[in-house]
């Protein structure tokens, strides 16, 4: 969903990270506040004072998100659910979940959060804003702005079209009637994706009637929703396939693995080559040492790959590489994901039990799938 993150703090335990993307958001609010906004609102101040107000506005914007997406995290903290942390992106911010919330109730509360903080948000900043007005107009204009901004991200979040906050409030109803998560979340994705066309729709009238710029900010933010409720919905599905299943069930336990002899040449052309991974264990006479990946490869001069060998760039065994037998595979997908890797030493004790790959999950799930057809787990 990501690219390129910074993490820029820790608040309360969560890591707060900005997606590269973001910058675009951040200078177009700042440019579209200081040269639009608030001069039509104020007239007369110096032109630095409102870029001043720009930066101020695109500020409290962030933390209105930030705080807004730390309330859904702190909920689903209270409920027991793990939360990867907070990311502010191109089309606003999340809060990044490991898994779905554990009942109804739980997905209520959860999502309810976020639109209640920022409707006190919005008073809050209305009432110092009042206050605040016979001492100085520009930043009363500020606050002004941001009570007006978070009673707008509240609105637009209870929208029920998933996965929005009001989407989420939706499947919570509908799961606790249907007494199905799956089902329940195949309705909300669908309106949710439903809403996506419509935002797209309405992008393209708003390009042809002259509105360039909130045309195709509409459609985007359209085409964002729709492929996320299908995502959401799939990754529905795949959680449900995976529950209960561990990584021994599904490992090849006969490996592929190299000699620490082998030269970096004999290792392109008799195991890449031929094979076509990228992680292979390194095994020395019966004793696991570590693993040779692609990338570390691509580090040699192909001038010494006949004089090089394995044993001299094999990397250790750490969490990023390995995972442990007991373990499930959601956890797995999960740090294949993390590591941006599509293979994983299974390892228990230091020995090398066998090796678990995307594709043997996703082949595991496509099964699963086909068997469990539509009846309900």
């Amino acid at each position: 969903m990501f690219g390129r993150r910074v993490t820029l703090f820790t608040l309360l335990g969560f890591a707060v990270h900005v997606d590269m993307s973001w910058l675009i958001l951040g200078v177009l609010i700042t440019w579209s506040l200081a040269s639009g906004v608030f001069p039509s609102m104020h007239q007369g101040l110096a032109p630095a004072a409102y870029w001043i107000m720009g930066i101020g506005g695109t500020a409290g914007f962030v933390a209105s998100i930030i705080i807004h997406e730390l309330c859904h995290s702190l909920v689903a903290r209270r409920f027991g659910l793990p939360m990867k942390g907070i990311t502010l992106f191109v089309f606003g911010g999340v809060a990044e979940m490991d898994d779905e919330p554990p009942s109804p109730r739980a997905e209520f509360w959860m999502a309810i959060a976020g639109p209640l903080s920022s409707v006190a948000l919005g008073f809050l900043f209305n009432l110092v804003s009042d206050m605040t007005e016979q001492f100085s107009v520009p930043a009363a204009a500020v606050l002004g702005y941001l009570a007006v901004i978070n009673w707008v991200l509240a609105g637009f979040n209870l929208i029920p079209a998933f996965p929005l906050d009001g989407g989420r409030v939706l499947r919570s109803a509908l799961w606790r009637r249907m007494k199905s998560l799956r089902k329940a979340t195949r309705i909300a994705s669908q309106i949710g994706s439903g809403f996506g066309v419509f935002l797209i729709i309405l992008g393209v009238v708003g390009v042809i009637r002259g509105n360039v710029m909130g045309g195709l900010w509409q459609s985007m933010i359209g085409m964002f929703l729709r492929s996320a409720a299908e995502m959401s919905y799939k990754q529905v599905l795949i959680r449900r396939a995976l529950g209960g299943a561990t990584v021994a069930q599904v490992m090849t336990r006969d490996p592929v693995v190299v000699a620490p002899s082998t030269t970096i040449r004999a290792l392109v052309e008799d195991y890449v080559y031929q094979r076509h991974f990228k992680l292979y264990p390194v095994m020395d006479d019966g004793r696991f040492v570590g693993c040779i990946t692609v990338e570390r490869i691509k580090e040699i001069p192909r001038a010494e790959w006949d004089r090089r060998t394995v044993g001299e760039f094999a990397v250790e065994c750490t969490g990023r590489n390995t995972i442990e037998p007991d373990a499930d595979m959601l956890k797995a997908l999960s740090r294949m994901t993390g590591s941006n890797t599509g293979r994983l030493m299974v390892v228990d004790k230091g020995r090398l039990l066998g090796i678990i790959s995307r594709k043997d999950i996703m082949d595991y799930i496509s099964v699963r799938m086909d068997l469990d057809g539509n009846n309900e787990a």
